[in-house]
């Protein structure tokens, strides 16, 4: 399992190529980026903060829940914080299993987290000023199938 907060853009290509290199116990990888999108208002940019400790250990703890419930081979998740634009890449998810719906069901669970739970604070600037960014009704009922 490899766990990443870091500020640094990585190349998602070269990621997941590592991340299966050599594996002959494994039938299925899947993986997803996450880019910043740009909003109706024009996105100049969007400030990620955590708080790493804190970060880093919620993030790991979900990875190895994952990991458990679903028997994968492996987990990789990287996750960006500071000052991104649209179009960065802001997050990677990548699971391998031996078979292909442990590691969809799993890589699904690890967006939802992340995306809902995940110790991050997120503020965009637009062109109509500056707010933090509320959590939305939706994504929060995402995390409802996984109980």
């Amino acid at each position: 399992m490899d766990v990443r907060v870091q500020e640094d853009a990585f190349d998602a290509g070269a990621e997941l190529n590592a991340f299966g290199k050599g594996r002959t116990d494994i039938g299925a990888v899947v993986s997803f980026t996450g880019v910043v999108r740009d909003v109706a208002d024009g996105l100049r940019a969007m400030e990620i903060e955590h708080y790493p400790g804190m970060t880093q250990a919620a993030i790991t703890k979900i990875a190895q829940e994952a990991q458990d419930r679903w028997a994968l081979s492996d987990v990789l998740v990287i996750h960006r914080y500071g000052t991104l634009t649209a179009g960065d890449q802001i997050m990677m998810v990548a699971t391998a299993s031996a078979h292909r719906a442990a590691a969809f069901e799993a890589a699904d669970f690890l967006m939802d987290y992340l995306k809902s739970r995940a110790p991050f604070w997120k503020k965009e600037t637009t062109g109509k000023g500056t707010n933090w960014v509320a959590s939305k009704d939706e994504d929060e009922a995402a995390l409802d199938r996984w109980t």
